[in-house]
């Protein structure tokens, strides 16, 4: 069976990750109202919006192949942090990360025969932060097109102490969690 998907996403980062398990597909993003609702948990709210964009683009597309959609949110206190607006937010974010321990959020949706969803929640513990090295740091421009301002595959790792869960999850796309997925529509990574 081919390995094809439909990857209903724009991110880089989900592409390279996909690429590292050899699994080809073809972008298909969509855009979705993606405002947490009243007193939406963080699991809820990231099944529901890869759930939606999945959905969304099945819809759309109305292709035989399987979509694969995905949303990560950094949570903190049990608040989603979602992505900076400008440099006071981004550094505002930092500095509530800084220190701490936060988890980190990644649902995958998969429509193809049938629907099926994963999670992956990791705990990522960031080490103390200089508001010297924020101000860098947001030089970058790594930082602000990501949730909770920081990329953990980029200059973002020299603030993680530890993790405990999916580095791949952290990025944007759990990698066991979706070979599960995929398997279970009859794609095996592993096949030649």
């Amino acid at each position: 069976m081919t390995k094809q998907i439909i990857l209903a996403s724009a991110s880089p980062r989900r592409r390279e990750l996909l690429d590292q398990i050899g699994v080809s597909y073809r972008v298909h993003a969509v855009d979705i109202d993606e405002t947490p609702r009243l007193n939406e948990s963080p699991l809820a709210y990231v099944e529901r919006v890869a759930a939606e964009k999945s959905a969304i683009c099945r819809e759309r597309l109305q292709s035989d192949l399987p979509v694969l959609a995905a949303d990560t949110a950094v949570v903190l206190n049990g608040r989603i942090m979602g992505k900076p607006h400008d440099f006071e937010h981004g550094r505002a974010m930092l500095e509530a990360l800084s220190g701490k321990t936060h988890r980190v959020y990644s649902a995958i949706s998969l429509r193809g025969r049938g629907h099926d969803q994963a999670v992956s929640i990791t705990e990522v513990s960031f080490r103390e932060l200089a508001a010297a090295e924020i101000e860098a740091y947001w030089r970058t421009g790594e930082s602000r097109d990501k949730a909770g301002a920081y990329a953990i595959q980029g200059h973002g790792a020299v603030f993680v102490r530890s993790i405990t869960g999916s580095f791949s999850g952290v990025v944007g796309l759990p990698l066991f969690e979706t070979a599960m997925l995929l398997e279970k529509q009859g794609i095996n990574i592993l096949d030649e």
